[in-house]
């Protein structure tokens, strides 16, 4: 008898040993993935053997990252669990998520954010009314006033709260919203060295440039200096990995660009993925997944229900209700 078992968007059987035996795409972290009990609407975790290791036992749980994940138990409070299983920081917290340079955001009772270390300790103290991670050694937090700024680790205010909205600091700049809904960037000492100027932008600058979004709607990119280097042209983009980012063009089909905004893979593909190690997964129009290299050539053919990207060597790839790990070259190295 089967046991029916859910991750987010996607479905799956376990056999009663634990075995997947219909997969939906998982997202490993720190080689562990989330799932969900249809039976008991519990949550647990698999390996990458698809084997549930952690088993499903609490309300919801959160990815691993730094050795832990956010779990939350029947009386809708959250904790950290180590990848034993052990709840190593008790469920105590109105809400917490992930570790991120060894700090977790928490809320505590009267609704205020502040942070945690990995033994549990606070370490800055719950009064803000929204925070993010940390990142490149600032967080972003919300005042009583609705506005935004950033503290340090020791959980000092370096950046006074000022805009309507903060991202995380990504390669020395984060984006900031202003009065009128517009974007640009700040450094780390508050500066604005991008002006307001776009409707939307991808969160962050990944390999020197970051995705804009301009008032008609067409994405493009500009540099560390704010000069728009490619041009907003596109339905969608992604950020720079190993010197390519997708796009969507009006057809709906993927391609990849290089940083001169040039198409170096053309638009063929239903969907994409970054490249991860020289290699992205791509489906095709049978709706079956293979890999590419940077050029466009195809290294391990579509024939695939889903393709995971490669970490370390290995990917993690479905065919005919079977989880398998491949090579580079696409040859099965486990089942």
């Amino acid at each position: 008898m089967h046991k029916y078992i859910r991750i987010p968007g996607q479905y799956c059987y376990i056999d009663e040993s634990g075995k997947v035996v219909i997969p939906g795409t998982f997202v490993f972290t720190e080689g562990l993935a989330r799932v969900l009990d249809e039976n008991n609407l519990k949550s647990g975790f698999i390996d990458e053997t698809c084997k549930v290791v952690i088993p499903c036992q609490w309300e919801s749980v959160g990815d691993f990252t730094e050795g832990l994940a956010a779990v939350k138990d029947e009386h809708d409070k959250w904790g950290f669990i180590d990848k034993t299983g052990k709840n190593v920081i008790p469920c105590q917290w109105k809400l917490t998520w992930f570790f991120l340079n060894g700090l977790a955001f928490v809320k505590n009772e009267q609704d205020k954010f502040g942070f945690i270390d990995k033994t549990g300790k606070v370490v800055i103290p719950c009064q803000w009314e929204s925070v993010d991670s940390f990142c490149e050694g600032l967080a972003a937090v919300q005042d009583e006033h609705e506005m935004w700024g950033f503290i340090d680790t020791t959980g000092k205010l370096v950046i006074p709260c000022q805009w309507k909205y903060a991202c995380a600091f990504h390669e020395e700049k984060a984006a900031v919203r202003n009065e009128q809904n517009k974007y640009g960037f700040i450094n780390k000492k508050g500066e604005l060295v991008i002006p307001f100027q776009w409707k939307e932008i991808n969160n962050y600058f990944s390999e020197g440039l970051v995705c804009v979004l301009d008032e008609q709607f067409k994405w493009g990119y500009i540099d560390t200096t704010g000069k728009l280097v490619i041009p907003c042209q596109w339905k969608a983009a992604s950020p720079f990995r190993e010197g390519r980012a997708f796009v969507i063009n009006e057809r709906d089909r993927y391609g990849f660009i290089d940083k001169t905004g040039k198409v170096v893979i053309p638009f063929k593909w239903k969907k994409v993925n970054l490249f991860s190690e020289g290699l992205a997964p791509v489906q095709n129009e049978y709706n079956k997944w293979g890999y590419i290299d940077t050029t466009g050539k195809m290294v391990i053919p579509c024939q695939w229900k889903y393709a995971g990207n490669f970490c370390e060597g290995i990917a993690s790839v479905w065919k005919r209700g079977k989880c398998f790990h491949i090579d580079k070259t696409g040859k099965i190295v486990s089942m």
